[in-house]
Protein backbone atom coordinates (compact mmCIF):
# COMPACT_ATOMS: atom_id res chain seq x y z
CA UNK A 1 0.00 0.00 0.00
CA UNK A 2 1.35 3.32 -0.85
CA UNK A 3 1.11 6.50 0.98
CA UNK A 4 -1.57 8.74 0.08
CA UNK A 5 -1.29 12.59 -0.28
CA UNK A 6 -2.84 13.50 2.64
CA UNK A 7 -0.64 11.53 4.62
CA UNK A 8 2.27 12.55 2.36
CA UNK A 9 1.02 15.99 3.47
CA UNK A 10 1.00 15.49 7.37
CA UNK A 11 3.85 13.68 7.53
CA UNK A 12 5.84 16.75 6.18
CA UNK A 13 3.82 19.01 8.61
CA UNK A 14 5.34 16.70 11.60
CA UNK A 15 8.79 16.50 10.20
CA UNK A 16 9.15 20.10 9.72
CA UNK A 17 7.83 20.83 13.26
CA UNK A 18 10.26 18.26 14.58
CA UNK A 19 13.02 19.86 12.65
CA UNK A 20 12.28 23.26 13.74
CA UNK A 21 11.94 22.43 17.59
CA UNK A 22 15.49 20.82 17.50
CA UNK A 23 16.91 23.92 16.00
CA UNK A 24 15.86 26.17 18.68
CA UNK A 25 18.54 23.85 20.26
CA UNK A 26 21.17 23.66 17.86
CA UNK A 27 20.76 27.15 15.70
CA UNK A 28 21.82 27.54 12.44
CA UNK A 29 21.75 23.76 11.31
CA UNK A 30 18.93 23.09 9.50
CA UNK A 31 20.22 20.48 6.74
CA UNK A 32 22.02 18.59 9.61
CA UNK A 33 18.83 18.11 11.59
CA UNK A 34 16.88 17.39 8.43
CA UNK A 35 19.78 14.47 7.58
CA UNK A 36 19.38 13.53 10.86
CA UNK A 37 15.46 12.85 11.25
CA UNK A 38 15.82 11.22 8.12
CA UNK A 39 18.07 8.83 9.45
CA UNK A 40 15.99 8.31 12.54
CA UNK A 41 12.68 7.29 10.56
CA UNK A 42 14.69 5.61 8.13
CA UNK A 43 16.02 3.58 11.42
CA UNK A 44 19.38 3.98 10.18
CA UNK A 45 22.33 5.40 12.24
CA UNK A 46 24.61 8.74 11.50
CA UNK A 47 28.20 9.45 11.32
CA UNK A 48 29.50 12.96 12.42
CA UNK A 49 33.07 13.12 11.43
CA UNK A 50 33.54 16.56 13.08
CA UNK A 51 35.94 18.57 15.53
CA UNK A 52 35.27 18.79 19.44
CA UNK A 53 32.55 21.37 20.19
CA UNK A 54 30.40 21.26 17.52
CA UNK A 55 27.13 20.83 19.46
CA UNK A 56 27.16 16.71 18.46
CA UNK A 57 26.37 15.81 22.19
CA UNK A 58 23.18 19.05 21.85
CA UNK A 59 22.07 17.67 19.24
CA UNK A 60 21.67 13.94 20.34
CA UNK A 61 19.63 15.78 23.71
CA UNK A 62 17.31 17.80 21.70
CA UNK A 63 16.65 14.88 19.49
CA UNK A 64 15.20 13.04 22.42
CA UNK A 65 13.63 15.91 23.76
CA UNK A 66 11.64 16.30 20.94
CA UNK A 67 10.92 12.15 20.37
CA UNK A 68 10.30 12.15 24.17
CA UNK A 69 12.95 9.17 24.14
CA UNK A 70 15.52 7.74 26.30
CA UNK A 71 19.35 9.07 25.54
CA UNK A 72 22.66 7.85 26.59
CA UNK A 73 26.37 9.24 25.66
CA UNK A 74 28.79 6.33 25.40
CA UNK A 75 32.41 8.16 25.86
CA UNK A 76 34.51 5.36 23.90
CA UNK A 77 38.76 4.75 25.05
CA UNK A 78 41.06 2.17 24.75
CA UNK A 79 40.32 0.26 27.42
CA UNK A 80 36.55 0.22 27.25
CA UNK A 81 35.03 -3.39 26.87
CA UNK A 82 32.26 -4.88 24.67
CA UNK A 83 30.30 -5.43 28.21
CA UNK A 84 30.21 -1.56 28.75
CA UNK A 85 28.38 -0.46 25.45
CA UNK A 86 26.08 -4.08 25.66
CA UNK A 87 25.23 -4.74 28.77
CA UNK A 88 26.74 -7.79 31.18
CA UNK A 89 25.30 -10.71 33.14
CA UNK A 90 26.01 -10.87 37.03
CA UNK A 91 25.04 -13.89 39.35
CA UNK A 92 22.72 -12.96 42.24
CA UNK A 93 23.74 -14.46 45.13
CA UNK A 94 19.99 -13.93 46.47
CA UNK A 95 18.16 -15.17 43.85
CA UNK A 96 21.01 -17.19 43.27
CA UNK A 97 20.32 -16.58 38.83
CA UNK A 98 22.10 -14.86 36.53
CA UNK A 99 20.46 -11.20 35.95
CA UNK A 100 20.96 -9.29 32.64
CA UNK A 101 22.08 -5.66 33.44
CA UNK A 102 21.26 -3.77 30.67
CA UNK A 103 24.22 -1.42 28.87
CA UNK A 104 23.81 2.08 27.32
CA UNK A 105 22.82 1.17 23.91
CA UNK A 106 19.47 0.15 25.13
CA UNK A 107 18.17 3.90 24.78
CA UNK A 108 16.46 5.67 21.97
CA UNK A 109 19.36 7.55 20.78
CA UNK A 110 23.12 6.87 21.66
CA UNK A 111 25.96 9.05 21.08
CA UNK A 112 28.91 6.64 20.68
CA UNK A 113 31.57 9.77 21.43
CA UNK A 114 34.94 9.32 19.19
CA UNK A 115 33.76 6.02 18.40
CA UNK A 116 37.48 5.22 16.70
CA UNK A 117 39.49 5.59 20.18
CA UNK A 118 37.70 2.00 21.24
CA UNK A 119 39.60 -0.90 20.36
CA UNK A 120 38.14 -3.14 16.97
CA UNK A 121 36.93 -5.42 19.38
CA UNK A 122 34.60 -2.82 21.68
CA UNK A 123 33.54 -1.12 18.14
CA UNK A 124 32.10 -4.37 16.79
CA UNK A 125 29.73 -4.65 19.92
CA UNK A 126 27.99 -2.57 18.17
CA UNK A 127 27.47 -4.33 14.85
CA UNK A 128 24.78 -6.33 15.63
CA UNK A 129 23.00 -3.66 17.31
CA UNK A 130 23.47 -1.11 14.70
CA UNK A 131 21.82 -3.75 12.06
CA UNK A 132 19.28 -5.65 13.93
CA UNK A 133 18.68 -3.31 16.86
CA UNK A 134 19.26 -6.46 18.76
CA UNK A 135 21.65 -7.60 21.13
CA UNK A 136 22.98 -11.46 22.21
CA UNK A 137 24.77 -11.74 25.10
CA UNK A 138 25.56 -15.14 26.62
CA UNK A 139 22.88 -16.99 24.39
CA UNK A 140 20.36 -14.79 25.11
CA UNK A 141 18.67 -12.11 22.69
CA UNK A 142 17.58 -8.42 23.88
CA UNK A 143 15.64 -6.32 21.78
CA UNK A 144 16.90 -2.64 21.70
CA UNK A 145 13.26 -1.35 20.78
CA UNK A 146 12.10 1.31 18.32
CA UNK A 147 13.29 3.96 17.67
CA UNK A 148 16.59 3.10 18.10
CA UNK A 149 19.65 4.94 16.19
CA UNK A 150 23.41 5.46 16.84
CA UNK A 151 24.83 8.85 16.60
CA UNK A 152 28.41 8.02 16.60
CA UNK A 153 31.26 10.71 16.05
CA UNK A 154 35.20 10.53 15.38
CA UNK A 155 37.56 13.54 15.14
CA UNK A 156 39.15 13.98 11.89
CA UNK A 157 42.16 16.41 13.58
CA UNK A 158 43.96 14.04 16.33
CA UNK A 159 44.38 11.07 15.15
CA UNK A 160 46.73 9.54 17.82
CA UNK A 161 45.53 6.43 20.25
CA UNK A 162 42.87 6.17 17.33
CA UNK A 163 41.73 3.13 15.59
CA UNK A 164 40.06 3.40 12.14
CA UNK A 165 36.83 1.93 11.77
CA UNK A 166 36.35 -1.34 9.43
CA UNK A 167 34.92 -0.79 6.25
CA UNK A 168 31.85 -3.63 7.79
CA UNK A 169 31.15 -0.87 10.27
CA UNK A 170 31.12 2.22 7.96
CA UNK A 171 28.79 0.18 6.11
CA UNK A 172 26.46 0.16 8.76
CA UNK A 173 26.07 4.24 8.81
CA UNK A 174 23.42 4.79 7.05
CA UNK A 175 24.30 8.54 6.50
CA UNK A 176 28.05 10.36 7.29
CA UNK A 177 27.96 13.61 7.46
CA UNK A 178 29.30 17.05 9.74
CA UNK A 179 27.72 19.47 12.12
CA UNK A 180 30.43 22.37 11.66
CA UNK A 181 30.34 25.53 12.85
CA UNK A 182 27.26 27.71 13.06
CA UNK A 183 27.56 30.73 10.85
CA UNK A 184 27.90 34.64 12.20
CA UNK A 185 24.11 35.05 12.89
CA UNK A 186 23.37 31.75 14.86
CA UNK A 187 26.91 32.20 16.64
CA UNK A 188 25.96 35.40 18.09
CA UNK A 189 22.89 34.24 19.01
CA UNK A 190 24.39 31.18 20.81
CA UNK A 191 27.04 33.83 22.51
CA UNK A 192 23.76 35.67 23.85
CA UNK A 193 22.40 32.65 25.46
CA UNK A 194 25.61 31.58 27.06
CA UNK A 195 24.16 30.90 30.50
CA UNK A 196 21.58 28.32 29.05
CA UNK A 197 24.66 25.19 29.29
CA UNK A 198 21.74 22.94 28.04
CA UNK A 199 19.25 24.36 25.38
CA UNK A 200 17.46 21.05 25.00
CA UNK A 201 16.09 21.20 28.75
CA UNK A 202 14.22 23.97 27.09
CA UNK A 203 12.52 22.07 24.35
CA UNK A 204 8.96 20.45 24.77
CA UNK A 205 8.41 17.17 23.44
CA UNK A 206 6.21 16.81 20.04
CA UNK A 207 5.15 13.55 19.79
CA UNK A 208 6.07 9.80 21.21
CA UNK A 209 8.38 7.38 20.66
CA UNK A 210 5.84 4.96 19.21
CA UNK A 211 4.34 7.75 16.67
CA UNK A 212 8.28 7.63 15.53
CA UNK A 213 7.84 4.21 14.72
CA UNK A 214 5.01 4.70 13.21
CA UNK A 215 6.25 7.47 10.96
CA UNK A 216 8.74 5.16 9.67
CA UNK A 217 6.04 2.38 8.71
CA UNK A 218 4.83 4.96 6.84
CA UNK A 219 8.14 6.29 5.67
CA UNK A 220 8.41 3.14 4.12
CA UNK A 221 5.36 3.05 2.07
CA UNK A 222 7.04 6.01 -0.01
CA UNK A 223 7.00 4.67 -3.60
CA UNK A 224 9.99 4.25 -5.87
CA UNK A 225 9.28 3.46 -9.76
CA UNK A 226 11.35 1.12 -11.17
CA UNK A 227 12.82 3.52 -13.04
CA UNK A 228 14.41 4.97 -10.29
CA UNK A 229 15.67 2.05 -8.48
CA UNK A 230 17.53 0.97 -12.20
CA UNK A 231 18.98 3.97 -11.51
CA UNK A 232 20.67 3.55 -8.31
CA UNK A 233 21.46 0.07 -9.46
CA UNK A 234 23.70 1.67 -12.31
CA UNK A 235 24.70 4.63 -10.19
CA UNK A 236 25.81 1.72 -7.99
CA UNK A 237 27.36 -0.22 -10.44
CA UNK A 238 29.96 2.38 -11.41
CA UNK A 239 31.28 3.28 -8.56
CA UNK A 240 32.43 -0.61 -8.27
CA UNK A 241 34.13 -0.31 -12.03
CA UNK A 242 35.16 3.13 -11.71
CA UNK A 243 39.56 2.82 -12.01
CA UNK A 244 39.80 4.93 -8.48
CA UNK A 245 37.69 2.41 -6.59
CA UNK A 246 38.75 -0.87 -4.60
CA UNK A 247 35.39 -1.14 -3.31
CA UNK A 248 32.15 0.72 -4.63
CA UNK A 249 28.48 0.78 -2.32
CA UNK A 250 27.21 -2.19 -1.37
CA UNK A 251 24.11 -3.80 -1.70
CA UNK A 252 23.58 -2.50 1.98
CA UNK A 253 24.38 0.87 0.59
CA UNK A 254 21.57 0.49 -2.38
CA UNK A 255 19.07 -0.53 0.51
CA UNK A 256 19.94 2.21 2.56
CA UNK A 257 19.51 4.92 -0.60
CA UNK A 258 15.99 3.82 -1.07
CA UNK A 259 15.51 3.81 2.57
CA UNK A 260 16.68 7.11 2.96
CA UNK A 261 15.49 8.34 -0.34
CA UNK A 262 11.42 7.25 0.87
CA UNK A 263 12.03 9.39 4.19
CA UNK A 264 13.37 12.76 2.31
CA UNK A 265 10.98 12.67 -0.15
CA UNK A 266 7.81 12.29 2.45
CA UNK A 267 9.58 14.78 4.83
CA UNK A 268 8.96 17.34 1.42
CA UNK A 269 4.87 16.37 0.74
CA UNK A 270 5.88 13.12 -1.97
CA UNK A 271 4.56 9.97 -1.71
CA UNK A 272 7.07 9.15 -4.27
CA UNK A 273 10.83 9.23 -4.85
CA UNK A 274 12.43 11.37 -7.55
CA UNK A 275 15.86 10.80 -8.88
CA UNK A 276 16.78 14.29 -8.17
CA UNK A 277 16.22 13.40 -4.22
CA UNK A 278 19.39 10.35 -5.16
CA UNK A 279 21.54 13.05 -6.37
CA UNK A 280 21.03 14.96 -3.35
CA UNK A 281 21.61 12.05 -0.64
CA UNK A 282 24.61 10.28 -2.75
CA UNK A 283 27.33 12.34 -1.24
CA UNK A 284 26.14 11.37 2.76
CA UNK A 285 24.84 8.23 1.47
CA UNK A 286 27.31 6.97 -0.37
CA UNK A 287 30.63 8.64 -0.19
CA UNK A 288 31.94 6.30 2.94
CA UNK A 289 31.18 3.12 1.32
CA UNK A 290 33.99 3.62 -1.51
CA UNK A 291 37.30 2.26 -0.89
CA UNK A 292 39.82 3.97 -2.71
CA UNK A 293 42.34 2.21 -4.78
CA UNK A 294 45.60 3.41 -2.94
CA UNK A 295 47.65 4.51 -5.73
CA UNK A 296 44.82 6.66 -7.26
CA UNK A 297 44.26 8.07 -3.66
CA UNK A 298 48.18 8.63 -3.63
CA UNK A 299 47.49 10.51 -7.03
CA UNK A 300 45.12 13.12 -5.27
CA UNK A 301 41.40 10.68 -6.20
CA UNK A 302 38.90 11.25 -3.50
CA UNK A 303 35.43 9.47 -3.13
CA UNK A 304 33.54 12.95 -3.22
CA UNK A 305 35.08 12.88 -6.83
CA UNK A 306 34.62 9.71 -7.71
CA UNK A 307 31.01 10.27 -6.66
CA UNK A 308 30.67 13.65 -8.31
CA UNK A 309 32.13 11.80 -11.44
CA UNK A 310 29.40 9.15 -11.46
CA UNK A 311 26.52 11.10 -11.17
CA UNK A 312 27.42 13.19 -14.41
CA UNK A 313 28.53 10.35 -16.31
CA UNK A 314 25.66 8.42 -15.26
CA UNK A 315 21.81 9.63 -16.73
CA UNK A 316 19.17 10.11 -14.49
CA UNK A 317 15.33 8.79 -15.80
CA UNK A 318 13.66 11.68 -17.04
CA UNK A 319 9.76 10.76 -16.52
CA UNK A 320 7.96 12.32 -13.36
CA UNK A 321 8.24 9.15 -10.88
CA UNK A 322 4.63 9.77 -9.43
CA UNK A 323 2.48 6.74 -7.57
Amino acid sequence: MTMTNEQAAWFAETFEKLVANVGKAVLGKEHVIRLTFTAMLAEGHILFEDAPGTGKTSLARALAATVQGSHNRIQFTPDLLPSDVTGVTIYDQKTQKFEFHKGPVFNNIVLADEINRASPKTQSALLEVMEESRVTVDGTTYEAGRPFMVLATQNPIEQAGTYRLPEAQLDRFLIKTSIGYPDHASTVRLLGGANLKDRSKELTALITTQAVADMADLAATTHVDTAVLEYISRLCEETRNASETRLGVSVRGALAMVRAAKVWAAGQGRNFVLPDDIKELAPVVWTHRLVMDPEAEFSGATPDVVLTRVLADVAAPQQRATA
